[in-house]
């Protein structure tokens, strides 16, 4: 499988890119290579789809903030839009993305292909349907090598009985005759200052420009019946708490066999009992003896992949830390692997028995107990000045 270009790349614009930058790129991208313009070109339909999945993210502040820390795992694995119900005329696209005014502007496109609705200059409405949002808990096992979830949704899907139609005979689905079937409304007002055009939804159809005679029974005329199901999501490795994956198309059917929406995977991490996260590097506490912190010992650590052995060093002070190389979790990005910090806390007696308080007493006056800066690690003494 080809490894995906930078979005950036395929826009052709800087990193520091503003959105009109983003979008004057795509608008010349989208007109360069449509499929009318470029018919049974397959090389400029696969240049037409990476530019609309680029623009689908880089025009969306939170899926590009997450693309520019993550790359292309941040946001999802999936494919871009979905064109398996055809590329649509270009000039509903362009309108939609970036206004109106680029029917004339740029010779008219209603022409290719046939999709602009011909003379009449009809064209059909092109639905999204919404997306769902699941939330998916991650131990932090899970997360150091990712995982396949099974979730277990409701959607809206085309109906089974009609099709997705909203009715099974094709000759039951008439022109609206309140508005001709553009689903709008002309009202023409006249005033001493002339003549002022307002356009509104048609009320008879509700903006469809059509009119079911004969709805089917199944769906009552919608084209959608709700469906429950279970999908398996890969979740990469190195995700983080809050962040967002996007599964192109998995979200409800549209009206119409739209396009369908996205299901949005929401990451909840569950916390570790004795581990803590900090970015891709974990943190633990380990509580050791004084007697340990005073001989050296060995010591059990807890890892994500079971335990680990490390050595105490003879005179280790309080709140000494040592790195576990390469313990941490992975990143998201493909890039290197954190590592894990271990903090040692000397644990003091606060109530000793008489024999060991005997014995401590006898080397309250041992020299070997009395703290020499120019003996010890100057690096521990210099660190508890700067604390006060």
């Amino acid at each position: 499988m080809a490894e995906k270009r930078d979005y950036y790349e395929v826009l052709g614009v800087d990193r520091s890119a503003t959105l009109d930058d983003i979008k004057k790129a795509y608008r010349k991208k989208a007109i360069q290579y449509h499929p009318d313009k470029n018919p049974g070109n397959k090389e400029a339909e696969e240049k037409f789809k990476e530019a609309a999945e680029a623009y689908s993210v880089l025009s969306d502040p939170d899926k590009r903030a997450k693309y520019d820390k993550f790359g292309h795992a941040g946001v999802g694995s999936q494919p871009g839009p979905d064109f398996s119900g055809g590329f649509g005329d270009l000039n509903d696209i362009l309108n939609n993305l970036f206004g109106g005014g680029f029917g004339g502007g740029f010779g008219g496109f209603s022409g290719f292909g046939g999709f602009g609705g011909g003379a009449s200059g009809q064209r059909q409405k092109v639905y999204r349907g919404r997306d769902i949002r699941v939330r998916v808990k991650m131990t932090l096992e899970e997360i150091a090598h990712g995982a396949e979830k099974e979730i277990s949704i409701e959607k809206l899907e085309p109906c089974t009985e009609c099709g997705g139609k909203g009715t099974k005979n094709a000759a039951d689905i008439k022109t609206c005759p309140a508005c001709n079937g553009t689903g709008q409304v002309k009202r023409v007002m006249n005033s001493f200052l002339g003549q002022t055009v307002s356009y509104s939804t048609c009320q008879q159809c509700g903006g469809e420009g059509k009119i079911i005679s004969n709805p089917c029974r199944r769906c009552g005329g919608t084209g959608l019946e709700r469906h429950r199901e279970t999908v398996k999501v890969k979740i990469p490795a190195g995700v983080e708490n809050g962040m967002q994956l996007t599964i192109r198309g998995g979200g409800h059917a549209a009206k119409n066999n739209g396009v369908p929406g996205d299901l949005l995977v929401l990451i909840e991490e569950v916390e570790h009992p004795e581990l803590k996260r900090d970015g891709n590097n974990l943190m633990y506490t380990k509580i050791i003896s004084v007697v340990d912190a005073m001989l050296g010992a060995e010591v059990e650590i807890p890892c994500l992949d079971g335990k680990y052995k490390v050595k105490v060093e003879p005179g280790t002070q309080s709140g000494t830390m040592v790195r576990l190389k390469g313990r941490g979790l992975p990143s998201i990005n493909g890039g290197s692997t954190g590592d894990l910090y271990v903090k040692y806390i000397v644990w003091i007696p606060k109530k000793l028995p008489k024999e060991d308080r005997e014995l401590v007493e006898r080397l309250r006056y041992s020299d070997a107990f009395k703290p020499d800066p120019s003996k010890e690690d100057r690096s521990f003494f210099d660190r508890l000045r700067n604390m006060f």
